[in-house]
């Protein structure tokens, strides 16, 4: 039994691994592509994109029941989310952005255990501890830089928060639905709700856009497809799977790889340079990721044995 749960430990990882590096990539694309279009549409056509191909995936075209829920989901989780972040970053500093960025795994076990009832055991909290230490060493934050209280930053810095919110809520109501709803269900039905917010905002916002899609460029388009395949659906589809085996707290550690992860990929396609505390970080990160997925996994099913 053991063996198995360490497998199923060491496959979760690896798939959040993978979740956490495509996620990662968003950055590089999200700016190749704004080139040639603003920053709500390189979010929401990708997004379109992707739920036209999660369409024909899924039998139930609609959801029979927890219409208000997926609604819910899909405004006060992705919308936020992908909204909220656009303005504030033009509103705040990147530094700014970043540090508050980091919140995300705490906010996401402050409402599972509200919502969920999930609780931080002692291997949660060091993995943490563990993650937060790596990732303060990778994270491109510039400390000389972060102005967290200044007036002129307040809004943008209250968006990037509720932003993250956002993302935390995502995370911890998903797993509600996955209770009833396959996780391409679950994509697909907040999608609806996601688009159907943001498409009217696109379009008020960036009107020009949609009429320059004819003279896109190559490049903008693989950047759109890349968006669309691995950061909206293919990422979604694997990390909501994984959520229906751990709680959300667990899963929503492995997000400090994100990061270490873009400082990586910024280093090997970029040529941006790679030091050896970045590195170092990484593998603290790395390791945090095993303790909240494997070794979380491990203890609290000898915890179980040992209560039987």
């Amino acid at each position: 039994m053991t063996d198995a749960m360490r497998r199923s430990g060491l496959r979760d990882w690896s798939l959040l691994l993978a979740c956490n590096l495509m996620w990662a990539s968003q950055f590089a694309m999200v700016k190749l592509v704004q080139e040639q279009m603003g920053p709500l549409f390189a979010v929401t056509f990708p997004m379109a994109i992707a739920t036209l191909l999660l369409f024909p995936l899924v039998k139930r075209k609609w959801p029979p029941t927890h219409l208000g829920g997926f609604i819910l989901l899909g405004v006060a989780g992705q919308v936020t989310a992908q909204l909220f972040v656009t303005w504030g970053v033009r509103l705040s500093l990147a530094s700014n952005a970043a540090l508050i960025s980091l919140a995300l795994p705490i906010a996401t076990a402050i409402m599972a255990a509200i919502l969920l009832r999930e609780r931080m055991t002692r291997m949660r909290w060091l993995s943490g501890l563990v993650a937060l230490a790596g990732v303060l060493a990778c994270s491109g934050v510039d400390w000389r830089e972060l102005n967290l209280t200044g007036r002129q930053f307040l809004t943008g810095n209250l968006l990037i928060l509720a932003s993250v919110l956002g993302s935390a809520f995502y995370n911890t109501y998903s797993k509600r639905l996955l209770a009833v709803y396959s996780e391409l269900e679950v994509l697909l039905y907040s999608y609806y709700a996601v688009l159907a917010v943001l498409i009217p905002v696109t379009l008020a916002s960036e009107p020009a856009t949609p009429r320059a899609v004819g003279g896109f460029g190559l490049r903008t388009w693989l950047g759109l497809a890349i968006l669309a395949v691995f950061q909206y659906f293919l990422s979604m589809v694997i990390f909501l799977n994984v959520l229906t085996r751990l709680d959300a707290t667990q899963a929503a550690l492995s997000n400090y790889l994100i990061p270490f992860f873009g400082v990586l990929l910024a280093a090997v396609i970029l040529g941006e340079r790679l030091t050896w505390y970045m590195i170092a970080g990484g593998v603290l990160v790395l390791a945090s990721t095993v303790m909240a997925t494997v070794l979380d996994s491990l203890s609290g099913a000898k915890s179980e044995d040992h209560m039987i």
